[in-house]
């Protein structure tokens, strides 16, 4: 009589022997039997050097990045030291030298009146909110913007409609109103006070467009800039029909510090004017 089996075993973890763990072991003597470059596979195994990949900041998601706003530097002066170890030396040396380029009393400006706000990188990137308004005329032309005459005696060219930085928590339509007054208010024939906008400057419905535009400042050489364009079409009364010039007005209802800083600071002396094809502006 044979001798009776042995009780069966609950089956556990330490009974199975996984594909993983298979495939290991057949790697292992694969290796072991063909230990030189004749070795029949390939298997694309990670080196032990490392590449780096280079992410251009210009690509990170906002939230990752330290942002400076209007009360990160009280001063020109310490902004100046905080920039300085963050971009090319050359393209910084050229802000307020080179022809058309602003200084760093222009940007700790646009810092102070909530206009632009720096991101903590190498180089630091400047966000800036800009609403442009197509204004459009009878003739189906669009108004740009020239070219524009600075304080330091340069020029500088831009082809562009009418735009503005916006302030914070503004909205498109108080914006294009404020632009419009800003800019064009002392040659329209009438009055752009608030009460009469809406009399002089109407909006296009549906014309409202926004989008993301990535590239270096050109006010501000070696410093990437994200451009958050809001654009709408509109139609102001009373403009001239041919080319016309406008003066910048002193902002007099800022600080006196503000004030005593935008003497330092390259600014708008004068605006050129034109019009062109409305299928020209169109991007």
């Amino acid at each position: 009589m044979s001798p009776p089996l042995p009780p069966l075993q609950p089956i556990t973890n330490r009974h199975i022997t996984t594909l993983p763990d298979l495939f290991l072991t057949a790697i292992s003597i694969c290796c072991f039997l063909f230990p030189s470059k004749s070795f029949p596979f390939h298997f694309p195994f990670p080196s032990r050097s490392r590449r780096s990949l280079k992410i251009s900041t210009m690509s990170l998601p906002p939230q990752t990045l330290k942002t400076h706003h209007s009360n990160s530097f009280t001063t020109p002066q310490s902004l100046s030291e905080w920039l300085k170890p963050r971009l090319p030396s050359d393209s910084f040396a050229a802000w307020g030298v080179k022809p058309g380029t602003k200084n760093v009393h222009n940007l700790w400006l646009e810092l102070a009146e909530g206009e632009t706000s720096l991101a903590d990188s190498i180089p630091p990137i400047r966000t800036v909110q800009v609403v442009t308004v197509r204004i459009i005329d009878k003739h189906n032309r669009v108004l740009i913007e020239a070219r524009q005459e600075l304080s330091d005696g340069s020029w500088r060219d831009r082809n562009r409609p009418l735009s503005e930085k916006m302030k914070p928590n503004e909205t498109t339509e108080a914006a294009v109103y404020r632009a419009v007054r800003e800019e064009l208010g002392q040659i329209i024939k009438g009055s752009v006070g608030d009460s009469e906008n809406e009399s002089v400057v109407r909006i296009v419905p549906g014309s409202y467009r926004k989008k993301l535009e990535e590239r270096n400042s050109a006010s501000y050489p070696g410093l990437p800039a994200c451009y958050v364009l809001h654009s709408v079409d509109a139609v102001v009364e009373g403009l001239p029909e041919g080319e016309f010039c406008t003066e910048e007005e002193e902002n007099r209802e800022c600080e006196e510090n503000r004030r005593a800083v935008a003497c330092e600071a390259v600014s708008v002396k004068k605006h050129y004017w034109e019009w062109v094809s409305a299928d020209s502006t169109k991007s």
